[in-house]
């Protein structure tokens, strides 16, 4: 399942029940009226407005041109994002990964001898530089 990310971290499933909620209603240059599909920014805008304390739900729906039942959709669908979001999250530090020692003594071995390599080149290029 796809998310978003809204505002504090939680994150808003992407379901077509979710994308095909009623919006407003849209003029249409030949006269016939089509639903807006709310983007997914509107509608957690939206979900916080109602969450406000005080907040009338029914004007708020109303202004929006949607539904209770949208709102209930929105909520369900708000919810499961963030528990889907909270159970992804492990609290606490992260683990620190270990070498073990014979790769470690392996690797700076490789190293060592890369590094003299290296220094026995910057020696012989100058040499070859002047002929």
């Amino acid at each position: 399942m796809d998310f978003l990310r809204g505002v504090n971290g939680l994150a808003l499933a992407k379901t077509d029940r979710f994308h095909n909620l009623r919006g407003y209603d849209m003029e249409h240059s030949n006269g016939k009226k089509r639903k807006r599909r709310l983007s997914a920014e509107e509608k957690w805008r939206i979900y916080r407005e109602c969450e406000q304390p005080g907040a009338k739900i029914g004007e708020i729906l109303r202004k929006h041109g949607l539904y209770s039942s949208d709102l209930q959709t929105i909520r369900r669908v708000v919810q499961e994002g963030a528990l889907e979001g909270l159970s992804q999250s492990m609290p606490g530090r992260k683990k620190i990964s270990t070498v073990p020692k014979e790769a470690y003594e392996h690797l700076a071995q490789d190293l060592a001898e890369k590094e003299k390599a290296l220094a026995e080149l910057s020696v012989l290029f100058p040499s070859l530089k002047k002929k």
